[in-house]
């Protein structure tokens, strides 16, 4: 029996703000077989890559993440914001709609020529995504593909990541 994964997201109106469609997957994350139908997907699809890291921003980017690797076999590199690594850390900055952010990554994570996917759960504008691979690569990292769950297509955000193959599963 084919899941039809689109099914198991929750459509959320005007959160976190007026205007917004909120992507809830919390329930394909609930259903068992569609949160492991998601990962298999993937996990085909980069099957002969030979990657050596799945990377992934927190919050929902970890979850997904860490599954895929484990699937795939391979290591787990988290990214997080400011200030939650213990040791030394390399950053990106990136732009907002109104104002910065950045991201940061272990010093040590990734050695030079390192295959790595980078994952998360949802490409919107495209910025937290970038900055991961900047990170990626500011370490000798190569980026083998970027990969979501869902991609929100009219917010362009895979223009933001022109040059680097992106694959995602299910789009709005």
């Amino acid at each position: 029996m084919v899941i039809n994964l689109e099914e198991k997201i929750r459509s959320i109106k005007d959160f976190p703000k007026k205007g917004v469609i909120f992507r809830d997957i919390t329930p394909l994350l609930q259903d068992a077989r569609s949160f492991r139908e998601a990962i298999k997907i993937i996990a085909e699809h980069y099957k002969d890559r030979k990657i050596d890291y799945v990377v992934a921003p927190e919050s929902r980017g970890f979850i997904l993440g860490a599954a895929l690797a484990y699937e795939m076999k391979i290591g787990f590199i988290p990214v997080r914001k400011p200030g939650k690594l213990p040791y030394e850390v390399e950053r990106v900055s990136y732009s907002l709609e109104y104002g910065e952010d950045a991201v940061e990554i272990h010093k040590d994570a990734i050695k030079k020529g390192n295959k790595v996917l980078v994952f998360d759960d949802v490409i919107a504008t495209g910025g937290t995504a970038k900055a991961t691979c900047e990170l990626v690569e500011k370490l000798g990292g190569k980026i083998v593909g970027v990969c979501f769950l869902i991609e929100l297509t009219e917010l362009k955000g895979k223009e933001k990541l022109a040059g680097y193959e992106v694959f995602s599963i299910i789009k709005y």
